[in-house]
């Protein structure tokens, strides 16, 4: 087995083969960042190393859109990847007690984290998941835009500008025409796959889940196989972190924010919705109030519930029943 940590940006790809774990013996190169290059990173791999490509581990770090490409490419060559939270690699980082940064620095952590923490393997999502992720992702931004364009205009009809008014009304003609058109993309989408479109239609039977917020549910829950209700929580950021140590220090406990902020915001909103409407989500609030919780803090774990509903819902295929009498 031969363990390759890749420091990933947008024009080149530092990589290291740990050579020897004990001594931190390691060999290094820099390959650009292109997918007719990619080849060549496999055969200089295959030569150095001496190892088939199923025994070949390579990790690399999320990093916006740029190591999407080579972690598609790798798992279609039949490469075990390893795709990691960078916060997780820094802290590990850390604690080798690694001074400065550099591409090739970060590329040696990598596989050092490859070799030492056992990560899990990187699984691919579903085509159609991916593209679904793509369009309601173009959707916010048009939406987005669309608010701004919005709230120019309000000021410039405050401002009387006629001309800039004439300007604004033509990029919102623009816009609004696009986001009809991407959101009938998204319908087409869904019609061409019944199962997301059955998951979207089981997401909305839930109180407070409406179609915004069903698509980034969606998007999110079949993005990969969550074991537990709780998993998926903890991807979504929505899991209390708590903050204590000894007699002295008594943080209140927080989220962890990780994962999609897009989708929490969403979420917030369907748990004060889910107030009125949701007699789970009701239930659960008016309990944490009266037991002394915050009422942010009780949004908060309405918030977590409306993921563990929505895995549950999906789980099952079954429609929205709720558990309290």
């Amino acid at each position: 087995m031969a363990v390759i940590g890749i420091d990933v940006s947008k024009q080149k790809l530092d990589c290291a083969w740990l050579r020897d774990v004990a001594t931190g013996k390691v060999k290094t190169r820099v390959f650009a960042n292109r997918r007719q290059d990619f080849p060549h990173l496999l055969e200089w791999l295959e030569h150095q190393t001496g190892e088939p490509r199923d025994r070949l581990h390579i990790l690399m770090e999320a990093t916006g859109i740029y190591h999407e490409t080579l972690a598609y490419w790798l798992h279609a060559a039949g490469i075990q990847v390893y795709v990691l939270n960078p916060a997780q690699v820094r802290d590990f980082s850390r604690s080798l007690g690694v001074r400065g940064k550099t591409d090739k620095k970060d590329s040696v952590v990598l596989a050092r984290y490859g070799a030492t923490q056992q990560p899990g393997r990187w699984q691919p999502e579903p085509e159609e998941v991916r593209k679904l992720k793509a369009l309601a992702a173009r959707l916010d931004a048009l939406d987005k835009d669309i608010c701004r364009e919005r709230n120019r205009r309000e000021k410039a009809e405050f401002a009387m500008a006629t001309d800039i008014l004439r300007s604004i009304d033509d990029i919102l003609l623009a816009l609004t025409r696009e986001r009809d058109r991407l959101q009938q993309q998204i319908d087409d989408h869904l019609d061409q796959h019944p199962g997301l479109k059955q998951d979207r239609d089981l997401l909305q039977t839930i109180p407070g889940v409406g179609p915004a917020v069903s698509l980034r549910l969606l998007a999110m829950l079949r993005s990969r196989a969550f074991e537990s209700a709780r998993q998926a929580a903890a991807f979504a950021g929505l899991v209390p972190v708590s903050w204590e140590s000894g007699s002295s220090v008594r943080g209140r406990p927080r989220l962890s924010k990780a994962g999609n902020p897009k989708l929490r915001q969403s979420l917030y909103m369907a748990a004060v919705v889910g107030l009125n409407r949701n007699p789970d989500i009701s239930a659960l609030y008016q309990r944490l109030t009266g037991n002394g919780k915050s009422k942010m803090a009780a949004l908060g774990a309405a918030m977590r519930k409306l993921i563990h509903i929505a895995y549950g819902v999906l789980k099952t295929q079954t429609a929205y029943r709720p558990q309290t009498t």
